[in-house]
């Protein structure tokens, strides 16, 4: 366990909210967001559904006193393949989205990427470990 520095826990929490609003556009709005972007309905609700765990998880991380340390390391190990995923799918050909679809891709890769950079930050700052 980790005492997290004020810096890790705004940048766990704005990530669980971030995350949270993604996933409620994703999951409810999918049939309405897939032909405006040129991306399956499929991906984006799975997307969306996906993330109401991940931001239900980071919202219960980012009110704890003490962070499990591993726990923060997942977070931000997954936030950079989350972002080299996003890369990866523009550029693979799985998906063919219109400019509008690559750029809400690419903006999400670079705020998701941005969040990871930022909780490393933190967790760099945040104190040595502390009993449980």
């Amino acid at each position: 366990m980790i005492h997290p520095s004020l810096f890790l826990r705004r940048a766990i929490v704005a990530d669980a909210i971030f995350s949270g609003a993604s996933a409620i556009l994703l999951t409810l709005g999918a049939g309405e967001l897939a032909p405006w972007l040129r991306l399956p309905e499929a991906l984006l609700r799975e997307t969306g559904l996906f993330l109401i765990a991940y931001a239900a998880l980071v919202g219960w991380l980012g009110m704890r006193r003490a962070m499990p340390k591993p726990l923060v390391v997942v977070v931000i190990a997954g936030n950079a393949a989350w972002t080299l995923a996003s890369i990866a799918l523009l550029v693979s050909g799985w998906v063919n989205p219109n400019l509008l679809g690559e750029i809400l891709v690419a903006m999400q890769a670079i705020a998701v990427g941005a969040f990871a950079e930022l909780q490393y930050i933190g967790l760099r700052k945040s104190g040595g470990a502390i009993a449980a």
